[in-house]
């Protein structure tokens, strides 16, 4: 009785560093094949876990600022003394097939996307605390001090932008974390506005006659309807 709109979701997940946005996304690109990420571009270093073309597009600080004046970005931030950006490529072709589209991106990146698709699903996802982000951040053995105080220090800020996503998620245990995200961007898909019509499969007459000749005992209304 619902047709729904064969349009895919954009949804951007954002996060402060060691918060594992990162694995709770690959939890999802796991549960569902109709979903697609977006890879950024950053001039960021590549750390030893990354994958070129998977965790990120790596370009330098001078190719990066040459593809901004080229248009080459739906959006684009500086983050940390480095480069982020959203590359405009199939995300459009993607969300008309009906792929919903996730977009793993700073804050200051989210806020720009929500001026241009103020429909799209934001989710924040959160450290159980701060002192086990500093840990994931130790942990990960990329950072030197120095950098880990300052990804902290922006993170402590980052915190009180919440309120201005739709969903936050604590990732505390992984698991949990994936299931959450996943039931939200179901739940979105059940949203009034995402029906693009309501239509009856038989007519009301029909059902009326069917319901005023029937005595109630008898079984065979349900397959006359059918």
């Amino acid at each position: 009785m619902i047709k729904e709109k064969k349009s895919g979701q954009l949804i951007v997940i954002s996060a402060p560093s060691g918060c594992g946005k990162g694995s709770v996304i690959s939890g999802l690109l796991k549960k569902n094949k109709n979903m697609w990420l977006s890879v950024s571009t950053t001039s960021r270093p590549i750390r030893e876990n990354d994958i070129p073309g998977i965790t990120y597009n790596f370009v330098t600080k001078e190719e990066f600022e040459k593809q901004i004046k080229e248009g080459f970005f739906l959006e684009y931030t500086n983050y940390v003394g480095n480069y982020y950006g959203t590359p405009k490529g199939t995300i459009k072709e993607k969300l008309s097939e009906g792929t919903d589209v996730i977009l793993e991106i700073e804050i200051e990146g989210a806020a720009n996307i929500k001026k241009l698709v103020p429909e799209a699903i934001f989710i924040f996802i959160l450290p159980p605390s701060l002192k086990t982000m500093v840990k994931r951040l130790k942990k990960r053995g990329t950072d030197s001090k120095e950098k880990i105080l300052e990804r902290f220090h922006t993170a402590y800020k980052e915190i009180n932008e919440v309120t201005k996503y739709n969903y936050v998620v604590v990732n505390d245990v992984l698991e949990d974390a994936i299931d959450k995200v996943d039931a939200i961007i179901k739940a979105e898909k059940c949203r009034v506005d995402r029906i693009e019509e309501i239509f009856v499969d038989t007519k009301e007459e029909e059902i009326h006659e069917l319901l005023m000749e029937d005595d109630f005992n008898n079984e065979n209304i349900a397959e006359k309807i059918d």
